[in-house]
Order: C-alpha cells, then structure tokens, then sequence
C-alpha cells in the first residue's frame, strides 16, 4: 500500500479527489485541514448522515491510498500535468504499512452521549450499556468524534422535552432538517405526528433513509409540505435566516407552542431576540463552544 499527500487550494479538493477515485486508481481519499494545530486552523462540520458542507479548506492536505508505488506515482505525474491543477503540490509519497484501514478509520468515531440513557452511536459500533434511547447516523467526512455543538444542544433540548413530546395529538415540526436527526430524536422521545422539511431534496431523501434505518415514524418533504400548526418546532439552520424566517416559523405555532433555534452565535443572541419579540420572548438555553440554544414559547397574545 503506498499514500500519495498532496496540498490543494479548496477550489481543487473535489476536482482532484474525483479524478484520484474516478480515473488514476486510488483506493481511497480523505481530506484534512492543512492547517490544523495552528492559529490559522478553520472549523469545518458536517452533520451525521449528510454531506460535509464545503469540500475541503482553504488550504487541504489530500490523502490518497494505492495499491503500489506505480499507480500512486502515476497518478501524481497525470494530475500535475494538467493545466486546472494549478496549485496543487505533491508533499510525499511514501509506503504503509499493512493495516485494516477500514476498522482503523472506524475507530476514530465513538459513540456520543447526548443525555442520560440518550446516544449517537455509528452503525459498527455496539450500543452502550444503559442506553434507552439511540440515534444510529455513521459520520461523513466531516463529522468528527460528535456532533457539532448546535446538533448537540437541540438533542439535550429535546431529551428534556420528552413529556411534552408523548402527549397524543402533539405535533412537531423540523424545519431545516438536514439529516433528519433532530426529527427522529423527537420520535425516540415519544412524538407521534412529525414533519421534517428542507429546501434541499437530497436533505429530504437523507432523512427518509435514516428515519428507516432508526425504526421511526416521520413525513419529510420541502417546505411547501408544512401546514397547520406545531406543538414544537426546532430550526438549527443559522442566525440570518432564522431572522427572515421569524415570521414563518411563529405562524406556526399556536399559544403556548414552544420554539427551539440553534446555529446562533453568542454575540447574535441580541439580534434573534428582537426578529422574534412579537410572538416569542427568546432566552439563552443553552451554551457550547461560542454557540447558544434560544428558546421560548408563544405568547398567548402577541402582536403578530
């Protein structure tokens, strides 16, 4: 086995792992962040059982598995000879040793503890002892060992929520779904009547296919779906458009309804409390990393 490291500006990841697996016959690519351990560092996330959100950094080390020196040394001579590769630099290639390289990637993700009794746990991994509630998602490039905090913090906030979740005819909306993991943690914790939407159709088909593979209940569309009004709704998207959409999401909720908004920094909580101050007074629930959890419930009277 031999590894081809290369060095690539963002624009050239995808192009060049494409090329790498499709046409130079590399075994495998993984992508790293070329700058990791120092200042210049950037946070990447991705979530469970979607695609990461950017194919690379802006500066990325590239990965790539052979089968033997020739094809890896192929491959480096054919894509430095191309003229859209200008860019990208070859930092080594040197032989590994024999491994089992997919029980040693696998190895990086463990299980996540989100709540008492409450787990995202990979799909090789066995479920922990005392687990009473699991969430299987295997992790995509850029999932880590967890989900990012936002993920984290909307599921530590529907674990909490779970009376309320159970109680029959109680509805419960997931709007920016992506993965669908926010949806099928409200059905473990005893939803019955669940939408989850995204403007992103390949969004939509991740989560009826992970809704399956947990055993769980839910409809997933495009918003356009969306009718009615939700006991709960959850929106981990980001603060810019969680503000345009204040209207949309308040309008779903009845009296008394709750809402949950993640992907908000600290210094943007000022900005989301006043978006949303006609229908629903805002507070901090919840704090990870620079990230916060804003909550609250509908006003029985608002202005809205």
């Amino acid at each position: 086995m031999f590894e081809l490291v290369l060095r690539a500006p963002e624009a050239l990841v995808e192009p060049v792992s494409d090329a790498l697996i499709d046409e130079l016959a590399a075994l495998s690519v993984s992508v790293e962040d070329a700058d990791a351990g120092s200042d210049a560092e950037q946070a990447l996330f991705g979530e469970p059982g979607m695609p990461a959100p950017r194919p690379g950094w802006q500066r990325s080390t590239l990965h790539a598995l052979f089968a033997d020196e020739a094809a890896a040394s192929d491959a480096a001579t054919l894509l430095l000879a191309q003229d859209w590769t200008d860019g990208l630099a070859v930092q080594s290639l040197q032989p590994l040793p024999d491994q089992d390289w997919v029980r040693l990637t696998q190895s990086q993700f463990e299980p996540v503890a989100i709540a008492d009794g409450f787990w995202v746990v990979p799909s090789w991994h066995d479920v922990p002892a005392g687990a009473q509630r699991v969430i299987r998602l295997d992790p995509g490039l850029a999932f880590g060992t967890g989900t990012h905090p936002t993920t984290r913090m909307c599921l530590r906030w529907v674990a909490k929520q779970a009376a309320a979740l159970a109680v029959p005819g109680a509805r419960v909306l997931d709007y920016g779904c992506g993965s669908g993991i926010l949806a099928i943690a409200a059905a473990l914790h005893g939803a019955t009547d669940i939408d989850a939407v995204d403007i992103d159709p390949a969004a939509v088909q991740a989560t009826v296919d992970n809704a399956a593979a947990n055993g769980v209940q839910l409809r997933a569309g495009l918003p356009q779906a969306v009718e009615g009004r939700y006991d709960v709704v959850l929106a981990n998207i980001l603060a810019t458009p969680l503000k345009l959409l204040a209207p949309l999401l308040c309008e779903r909720l009845p009296p008394g309804g709750q809402l949950a908004l993640a992907g908000i920094l600290e210094r943007q909580a000022d900005e989301l409390k006043a978006a949303y101050a006609p229908w629903v007074a805002l507070q901090v629930s919840d704090a990870q990393d620079g990230w916060i959890l804003m909550t609250g419930r509908r006003a029985e009277r608002d202005r809205g």
